[in-house]
């Protein structure tokens, strides 16, 4: 597994909270709901987005798993609809980019967390893990494949 070590900057992110199973109902989230918000919020096609998993589903039942779809905005941002603002904090992240369909996106997660963190001399911190969608990002409509970083909040052991 491929993991890079990044430094980043504070980011003000909009975000709406979906609750359920993680996987295709989230994608639903994004189409059916988050979708229809950013451009109600006019935000531009090309905007950073922001996927932050609360629960570890392998210990939360899938009906209180929750997942906010977020737009990184500007800090003076006056939002729309039902969305909270807040700042996704700065600090050092191991970073894993994923290319592949979202059913491949758990094992892509359990393999950061289960078997390059605990050889990697680093620990989770308490600042949320998340999935960076870059407005470059690749998606092909036609295999469901999508690109996202996989961002874990690291400090050393």
């Amino acid at each position: 597994m491929k993991v890079s070590l990044i430094e980043r900057a504070p980011v003000t992110i909009a975000y709406l909270r979906h609750q359920g199973p993680y996987g295709q109902s989230v994608s639903r989230f994004w189409s059916e709901v988050y979708m229809p918000w950013a451009r109600l919020n006019q935000l531009p096609d090309d905007h950073s987005r922001y996927g932050i998993g609360h629960d570890d589903p392998s210990i939360t039942a899938p009906e209180h798993c929750r997942y906010d779809a977020c737009a990184e905005v500007a800090h003076d941002f006056v939002i729309q609809g039902d969305a909270i603002k807040t700042t996704l904090p700065s600090g050092l992240y191991a970073v894993h980019t994923f290319y592949d369909q979202v059913d491949k996106l758990a094992s892509s997660w359990a393999e950061l967390l289960k078997t390059w963190l605990p050889g990697s001399g680093y620990q989770l911190d308490n600042r949320p893990c998340f999935e960076y969608y870059r407005p470059s990002a690749n998606y092909d409509k036609r295999s469901g494949q999508f690109e996202c970083d996989i961002c874990i909040p690291i400090m050393p052991l």
